[in-house]
């Protein structure tokens, strides 16, 4: 009876409508890999210069789970990975999707703000994430004006498990002018250093595009000059749902 409901439970979830969008293929998104983008609805963020705005707000998703995995099973052999994306994809239980997506043999790299940390802490020990992208949006004195959100605390337990794990991860922050000032990143710096971080620091350029503040291109220049050099900062574009 219990194993029954389980397999109910889990049909259930994968049968809701929790994906807004599926970006069919990408080289950009996964480092070193082809993979297709899963864009879950919804976000418990709403940062000024987040250009996925329609995701964020959306109320429900597109496509189930279940639509994903079928869509899947006719990539075997194209794809090498699948970017669970958002809005915010840890929000939803995503163990059991992951699981089957392993089971078709895709690498997984998940984005994510941190803020849901119990569910990125059970991906990361049933090593079902392959790598983290994860989303620095701020530092502690200006994270709730920017996210409008005040989750810093979990932000900073999934950072610290994911600098004591072993698996491949990133940090990145969007950098607008009028947002975040080279003190703020320097802080983020230093913040991560004294955390026993060692990777590359990845600074997005913001895109003047649709984004929840509606704000425009910084008149600001950014003085990359009085960066820290503590870590190896990189710089890429973002890279927006379409």
């Amino acid at each position: 009876m219990e194993k029954q409901l389980s397999i109910e439970k889990e049909n259930s979830l994968l049968n809701n409508k929790l994906i807004y969008d599926i970006t069919q293929f990408t080289h950009l998104d996964y480092p070193d890999h082809l993979a297709c983008i899963f864009w879950f609805s919804s976000c418990n963020m709403q940062c000024d210069f987040c250009y996925n705005k329609d995701i964020v707000y959306a109320k429900g998703g597109n496509f189930s789970m279940y639509y994903a995995l079928e869509f899947l099973k006719t990539r075997v052999g194209l794809l090498d990975g699948v970017v669970l994306s958002g809005g915010e994809a840890s929000s939803y239980n995503l163990k059991e999707f992951c699981l089957k997506i392993k089971e078709l043999g895709f690498l997984i790299k998940l984005d994510t703000n941190g803020t849901n940390y119990e569910k990125i802490k059970e991906l990361v020990q049933c090593n079902l994430v392959d790598f983290i992208a994860l989303d620095y949006k701020a530092p502690h004195y200006k994270f709730t004006q920017i996210t409008k959100s005040n989750k810093f605390s979990e932000f900073s337990q999934t950072l610290n498990l994911l600098i004591k794990s072993d698996i491949a991860y990133e940090v990145r922050t969007t950098l607008h002018p009028d947002l975040l000032t080279y003190k703020d990143i320097n802080n983020i710096i230093e913040d991560l250093v004294q955390r026993g971080y060692t990777n590359s620091y990845f600074l997005q350029e913001f895109l003047e595009t649709q984004n929840i503040g509606n704000i425009k291109q910084s008149t600001q220049k950014f003085q990359y000059n009085l960066l820290s050099n503590r870590l190896k900062v990189e710089y890429r574009y973002n890279t927006p749902h379409s």
